[in-house]
């Protein structure tokens, strides 16, 4: 693809990074294929070759109208058109390049900017986002029904063990995971000390920066990853073996941390160095040797959903299925698995009507089987998930954990 960006654009480094993206695309549109919103609306500026000429279309100057963001908005960055992609174009960058320029030049309508301002500050803060879900859950019974949905209900946290073990990983608590979904990373941690792994958590590290990069707000996401990076460095120079991801969407992001910081000289090295660190909690364990775990078999049909973030980000669709498989749960039959559940972060927030849609689509693809429960990989899945599943929905770790 041919392209002309406008200086303003092109004397940056993240512009000359969007036009090598953009050069790379061949417009065949095998990528429509595979993309939920346009599956979904059947409209070209609705999937990814669309919203490549409507970027491009920006960064060489043309006049871009609010209808043309609106499309952009709809984009879930679910970067499945990046896994049906022959040339490799990198859209999920190339998405969070354009839209960053776009929030600049194109301020947004007060009550937008107000509604990412809040989803900004209230999300990645754990504490206050934990303080919010308990008066949400308090009220939960008395709440209106699509509102009362969206509130997770309350959940405990098996002990966390006390042993501790030669090899050591690190493992993020995150934002929203300690109070929505405290388990998770209880659950995890009780399955490594069965395998002879310690699994800690930093205390001071916290929202791995995706909240405030998708929304745009760059600078927020990398102050928040230096300060991550600060938190595990004593745990990696004292020989921390790896930093486990129990969410995938912030494996998707700390996997960036090298890429996103190149050009910072005091954190460039050690941001490469965490990310090739990074790796994702099925992809860890489908390394060890499972026949420690006495897993029970009592659970029931399970149908694993794998994350967009999983499969088409940290591209490693299938590997918690072995794992599942190798210990012994009975997987149940699915179908349309590349296709996003409508959460993908603050999405469900943000486009409502077409976030359900997609939602309402995914469930039917999980339950073809009609299995017991479904289990997932992401904070953001599982709960957008159980706000209408007939069936229990939990992290696929806590399958393992008993």
């Amino acid at each position: 693809m041919q392209t002309n960006l406008v200086q303003q654009f092109a004397n940056t480094a993240e512009g000359q990074e969007a036009e090598s993206i953009l050069r790379a695309c061949v417009h065949c549109g095998f990528c429509t294929a595979t993309c939920p919103t346009y599956q979904e609306l059947n409209d070209e500026r609705d999937g990814p070759r669309g919203r490549i000429y409507l970027m491009k279309m920006f960064l060489e100057g043309e006049e871009v109208t609010e209808k043309s963001r609106e499309h952009l908005d709809r984009c879930l960055t679910c970067r499945s058109c990046e896994t049906t992609c022959p040339s490799g174009v990198q859209y999920g960058r190339l998405v969070d390049i354009s839209r960053n320029f776009m929030e600049k030049e194109m301020p947004r309508p007060p009550q937008q900017r107000i509604v990412r301002w809040a989803l900004g500050r209230v999300i990645p803060n754990r504490q206050l986002f934990g303080f919010l879900l308990r008066i949400g859950q308090f009220f939960k019974p008395i709440l209106p029904g699509a509102l009362g949905q969206k509130v997770p209900p309350r959940k405990q946290a098996s002990p966390w063990p006390a042993s501790s073990h030669d090899r050591v990983v690190l493992a993020l608590a995150g934002c929203a995971q300690p109070s929505a979904t405290p388990n998770t990373n209880a659950a995890a941690a009780r399955v490594m000390d069965k395998l002879g792994i310690t699994m800690v958590e930093a205390p001071e590290a916290g929202c791995c920066g995706a909240v405030n990069h998708h929304l745009s707000e760059h600078e927020v996401a990398l102050n928040a990853m230096r300060r991550n990076i600060d938190a595990w460095w004593p745990a990696i120079e004292n020989g921390a073996e790896a930093i486990v991801m129990t969410a995938s969407g912030c494996g998707a992001m700390v996997q960036d941390y090298g890429h996103l910081l190149k050009d910072d000289p005091a954190y460039a090295e050690k941001a490469q160095k965490v990310s090739d660190l990074c790796t994702d909690l099925g992809a860890f364990l489908l390394k060890e040797d499972l026949e420690k775990l006495k897993v029970s078999s009592s659970q029931g049909k399970v149908a694993f959903h794998c994350p967009c973030t999983l499969q088409h980000a940290m591209k490693q669709t299938g590997v918690v299925d072995q794992v599942l498989r190798k210990a012994g749960i009975d997987l149940a039959e699915t179908k349309d698995k590349h296709l996003c559940c409508g959460s993908a972060g603050t999405y469900s927030i943000l486009q409502p009507e077409l976030s359900q849609r997609l939602l309402h689509n995914k469930l039917e693809a999980l339950t073809i089987d009609q299995p017991d429960r479904i289990a997932t990989a992401n904070i953001g899945c599982q709960m957008h998930l159980e706000t209408k599943s007939k069936v229990p929905v939990q992290h696929w770790i806590e399958l393992l954990d008993n």
